[in-house]
């Protein structure tokens, strides 16, 4: 057995500045984009300031400010990831927080809320273009997440799904909100599991959507002079893994998986995992102490199992820059389910200390699971060539002594 280990962070970022995804936005919406794009930047920027966050961005980004480039530049990203011992990533939309995302709503915020249909999928389709591209460099270390606005158009997003597919992108990220439009219980969506199940697209939903409105005020993301929310911030990073697990609720129970038992899917950046097993539980109560709801009638004999036998069996965990309390609740998931992520270049992420951080967290960890979380889960649940990756690993993973 190697002395060094294979990583697969299953949380990375990439996107380009957004006036710089222009070449990749079909014409046609051009005049509409030079539009947008000032506007997108002024309610960022907007955004940043309301979340407190700008001061310790700016201090955080300053001293890495030529490397952060690897958001888009895929030889500064080559050096990120050999500096981190990455040999394998799964990237999401977003690169550098909010100042790397598709025009028109299309990132890791991703939600029906203000949007206008046909321009959100137009800054999709320009995401997914470029992405494809990045990835195409070596598809086999880098696992590009397509950003797909679902809720609009079932066969839209089929047809999306297939290009994506015919051009290497076997991962599709959809809204954690729905706002308006029907959650993922409706059956209408069935069309869309079963194109994704057959061709062995991964659904993934990423944390950092809520009802940013009810936290910050109506006009979020301007800030209403005229009234005072205390404690906004502190309901968001209370509340932000409820919203990203509940899509998940209504899967399970509208029995997806039981129609699709092949169908995966990721929660990614989803807060520490003690959160995890008491929401597993409360669906699992519901299933199985049925006399205590025995006068809601039947509302379990669509499903074959209970709701964590799904999750164990369709679904995975991105946990992006777990602290080791949390790691250290890996069996209380089931070990395979656990994938570890660097949430490279987002500030709260690992990178640029991510060496510091494998010793730090995994000191004393049993290498055997630390193995698994590390990476091989991940080349498991993504259908990874290990060979390949392996090799990757031998030259730039990290040492096996971090356990000791």
């Amino acid at each position: 057995m190697s002395d060094r280990l294979l990583v697969v962070s299953t949380d990375c970022h990439g996107g380009l500045p957004i006036g710089d995804y222009k070449p990749y936005v079909d014409s046609k919406y051009h005049e509409m984009l030079d539009m947008a794009v000032p506007i997108q930047v002024e309610m960022m920027d907007k955004a940043e300031q309301q979340f407190l966050i700008k001061e310790i961005n700016d201090a955080w980004r300053e001293p890495i400010k030529d490397r952060l480039a690897g958001a888009w530049d895929y030889k500064q990203r080559l050096n990120m990831l050999a500096e981190d011992g990455i040999a394998a990533e799964i990237i999401f939309p977003d690169g550098i927080t909010e100042q790397n995302t598709p025009p028109f709503g299309a990132g890791l915020g991703l939600s029906p809320k203000d949007a206008v249909p046909e321009l959100q999928w137009a800054g999709a389709m320009a995401h997914n273009r470029w992405l494809a591209e990045l990835c195409a460099n070596d598809p086999k270390r880098h696992i590009g997440v397509a950003s797909i606005p679902l809720l609009f158009d079932v066969e839209q997003a089929i047809e999306a799904v297939r290009w994506c597919v015919d051009n290497g992108l076997r991962a599709v990220m959809l809204p954690t909100l729905w706002g308006e439009y029907d959650a993922y219980h409706h059956v209408k969506y069935d069309p869309f599991w079963q194109v994704c199940e057959e061709l062995g697209v991964i659904i993934h939903f990423h944390s950092g959507p809520a009802p940013m409105h009810e936290m910050f005020g109506k006009s979020f993301p301007a800030k209403d002079e005229s009234a005072t929310y205390p404690g906004g911030m502190g309901i968001y990073v209370s509340e932000v893994m409820w919203w990203l697990y509940r899509p998940l609720t209504y899967m399970i129970w509208g029995g997806v998986f039981e129609r699709f038992p092949k169908l995966k899917c990721m929660i990614v950046e989803g807060g520490t995992l003690f959160m995890l097993p008491p929401w597993l539980r409360l669906l699992d109560h519901n299933y199985t102490d049925v006399q205590f709801s025995a006068k809601l009638g039947d509302f379990r004999s669509h499903l074959s199992m209970a709701p964590s036998k799904y999750f164990a069996r369709n679904c995975g965990i991105g946990a992006s820059c777990v602290p080791r309390r949390d790691l250290d609740l890996h069996e209380h998931l089931g070990t395979r389910t656990v994938m570890w992520g660097s949430d490279f270049p987002h500030p709260e992420g690992t990178w640029p200390n991510t060496a510091t951080y494998y010793k730090e967290t995994f000191s004393g960890f049993s290498e055997d699971a630390g193995r698994k979380i590390l990476g091989g889960n991940a080349v498991e649940f993504y259908g990874l060539d290990n060979t390949y990756l392996r090799g990757v690993a031998d030259d730039i993973g990290p040492q096996t002594s971090i356990f000791n």
